[in-house]
């Protein structure tokens, strides 16, 4: 089988705390979005940047987080493999590379807000930094 991977998924949940005490606010990713479309954000296996696995034909703020809808190409040794893992359920993580341009700490100190991130990539991973961020199933 030759054929692209579609696949899809939040890559980030608003106002959800990840295991780095970063929690992303509504909003954090539409300037990073609105400069560079999803041409502009990169599909890597692991944040790999030296073999990317595929394209992201869609990304958006929902009411949930940041949506994600994109192609894993089997064109490459690592996308057949990263296509093959998805495939049967072993790799399901999504995981952001960003740059943080505007934070501020929460009421409590505790937990880093994100209100503007310039993003970078998405990664399937095993482990996301964020349990709930997550391929969903078709």
């Amino acid at each position: 089988m030759t054929q692209d991977l579609p696949i899809q998924g939040h890559a980030s949940l608003f106002w959800t705390r990840d295991l780095n005490d970063d929690v992303a606010a509504a909003g954090a990713f539409a300037a990073s979005l609105a400069r560079t479309g999803p041409a502009g954000v990169k599909m890597l296996h692991q944040h790999d940047d030296a073999e990317p696995v595929g394209v992201w034909d869609e990304i958006a703020e929902d009411a949930t987080g940041l949506y994600v809808r994109g192609r894993v190409l089997r064109t490459t040794p690592r996308g057949r493999l990263v296509a093959a893992l998805v495939e049967a359920g072993a790799l399901d993580g999504l995981s952001i590379g960003f740059r943080a341009v505007k934070a501020r700490p929460d009421g409590t100190g505790r937990l880093r807000v994100l209100t503007q991130v310039e993003l970078w990539e998405v990664s399937i991973v095993t482990f996301p930094m964020l349990p709930g961020a997550r391929l969903k199933s078709r």
